[in-house]
């Protein structure tokens, strides 16, 4: 025989007791007399205990009784505000979001849209680590992490947001008495300020249809993007950034496009989370934000 006490068996036994009939209960519960009864002597044997005293003319509740029903409306009381904090959590991002992204883009764009995040939910918190390696998402229970470039995870859910796309800059003093590049085969006689985080530094940009290798030997080599965009603005030489690194310079007069139409090949850029099944909305306002955000910057 089940001794499992339902939930309904709770509801039914407090029901009654809080309105002092069978017949009100039922009522409250859109059922009927006769169901209420059977589900109140079900409980009383599970429990092995009389509940209620009945009679022709009242009902009445024993000592046993009167001690389960305040347990059993506690319990009820207990899980109706559970529900509904799990329902407030389903309806407003709350809580805490963990974020991890690239050193470089995370400072210079995804903390953008922690701060618009932030600002916009004021029940959520970020913890946010911006770092070059590759974050474990599952294993490290991060919630979201902003990934360039290829996707390894293949069990991991993914969400693109954009592409990054790069140009070549120079500063105003290093191009001063020399000749812009009008080509790519001109940067041969440039100095060359390279972003070349692993291998033999080289540059393959495209322009429609068009592609060509840059192979020359760069000036400065370094495996930070914002290092190379520092050197250029110092004027130390021809460099290809990312268009979101450089908005800043240009418009300061800090730096100047060069070679119009040529650029690297864009590098997409996705939202990597666990799964999209049942996704709190803290993390589909991130994800919807930074969709946005990404949009309107490029």
């Amino acid at each position: 025989m089940d001794t499992t006490i339902e939930i309904m068996e709770l509801a039914a036994f407090v029901a009654v007791v809080q309105r002092g009939t069978f017949t009100a209960a039922a009522d409250a519960m859109d059922t009927d007399k006769a169901h209420v009864s059977r589900i109140i002597s079900r409980l009383e044997n599970k429990l092995g205990a009389q509940l209620l005293q009945r009679s022709t003319r009242r009902l009445s509740v024993t000592e046993t009784g009167r001690d389960f029903y305040e347990r059993a409306a506690g319990i009820l009381t207990a899980l109706e505000e559970s529900e509904a904090s799990v329902a407030r959590t389903q309806r407003e991002p709350t809580g805490s979001l963990r974020l991890s992204a690239g050193a470089e883009f995370g400072v210079l764009r995804v903390n953008r849209w922690i701060a618009t995040y932030l600002k916009t939910y004021p029940d959520v918190r970020v913890d946010a680590e911006f770092t070059n390696r590759v974050t474990d998402v599952i294993h490290e229970g991060i919630d979201i992490a902003i990934r360039i470039g290829a996707l390894p995870d293949a069990e991991l859910s993914v969400r693109k947001l954009g592409d990054i796309h790069y140009a070549f800059y120079a500063s105003p003093s290093y191009l001063k008495g020399r000749k812009q590049p009008k080509a790519p085969a001109d940067l041969k006689s440039h100095d060359l300020v390279m972003f070349a985080p692993r291998g033999r530094p080289s540059w393959k940009v495209v322009k429609g249809r068009q592609t060509e290798l840059i192979e020359t030997e760069p000036r400065y080599t370094v495996n930070n993007s914002l290092a190379a965009h520092d050197m250029a603005i110092a004027g130390m030489g021809v460099t290809l950034l990312p268009t979101f690194m450089t908005a800043d310079a240009l418009a300061g007069g800090k730096l100047k496009l060069l070679l119009p139409g040529w650029e690297r090949i864009p590098v997409p850029v996705h939202a990597v989370f666990t799964s999209s099944r049942y996704m709190a909305p803290k993390l589909r306002a991130f994800i919807d934000l930074a969709i946005r955000e990404f949009k309107a910057e490029s």
